[in-house]
């Protein structure tokens, strides 16, 4: 989350990475498949960690004195608060940009989570990615999809009645498509053309496809945009937090 962003949604931030690490810790005290000698790792496999030196490095003169105090303040103003459901210690999953609306947690993976339901996020109208587009010639377009799941008829002239939308989710994101009965997920199409998100459209101009998505992330949890906009509009980290996480509650760490 940038560090220009308002304090109530840095505090917000602060709070779900922490929650994040205590989560992971206690999930996985021996380690994860992916890195057995550690519980959480600093890529983005599991929560990015960038040290104060390199960050500041990384940013232009005058970086440091205008937000280094609004971070360690977002830091020790919310220090030991975490968020828990029922008692216990969420996963509490964010993104950049939900496109207007969360998604409910099974919609885009395998278990219906609680605290992680579909809610809107009104206030990312500022986000640089909340509409993007990816542009492939016919051909390409046809080539991705029948290197993944062989050969299904498409031709530039069929496309429009060979691709039929399947099901939406909660959230207005594309969870299946069916290209010539073969059912293909949202998350496969995004994988497969490097897109933002799965609530994407088709536009066919002559030889070529333009993609357009809307939203950028997986779409569950806390909007990060969502949260700024929020802030911007006058809402707590407290009212952010229990806004995204549906029925959670913030509390101290004994």
């Amino acid at each position: 989350m940038p560090a220009e962003f308002n304090i109530e949604a840095l505090k917000a931030q602060v709070i779900t990475a922490r929650t994040y690490l205590l989560y992971r810790m206690k999930k996985y005290p021996e380690g994860q498949p992916e890195h057995t000698d550690a519980p959480i790792c600093s890529g983005t496999h599991c929560q990015v960690w960038t040290s104060k030196e390199d960050l500041i490095a990384s940013h232009d003169d005058g970086w440091y004195d205008a937000y280094w105090g609004k971070i360690e303040e977002s830091v020790n103003s919310t220090r030991g608060q975490i968020l828990t459901y029922e008692g216990k210690i969420i996963e509490p999953l964010f993104h950049s940009a939900s496109g207007g609306r969360t998604e409910n947690s099974e919609d885009v993976f395998s278990a219906s989570v609680p605290y992680l339901r579909s809610v809107e996020s009104p206030y990312e109208s500022e986000a640089p990615k909340l509409h993007a587009s990816v542009k492939v010639t016919v051909s390409d377009f046809i080539n991705k999809i029948e290197s993944v799941y062989g050969d299904l008829g498409l031709t530039k002239d069929n496309l429009d009645d060979m691709i039929v939308l399947g099901e939406v989710s909660e959230g207005g994101k594309i969870k299946t498509l069916l290209v010539n009965g073969a059912e293909i997920t949202g998350r496969e199409m995004r994988s497969i053309f490097g897109l933002n998100s799965t609530n994407f459209s088709f536009i066919q101009t002559g030889n070529e496809i333009e993609i357009v998505t809307t939203g950028y992330g997986h779409g569950v949890g806390m909007s990060q945009w969502g949260a700024d906009g929020m802030a911007e509009e006058g809402y707590n980290y407290k009212e952010i937090l229990k806004h995204y996480y549906t029925g959670v509650e913030i509390v101290s760490m004994k």
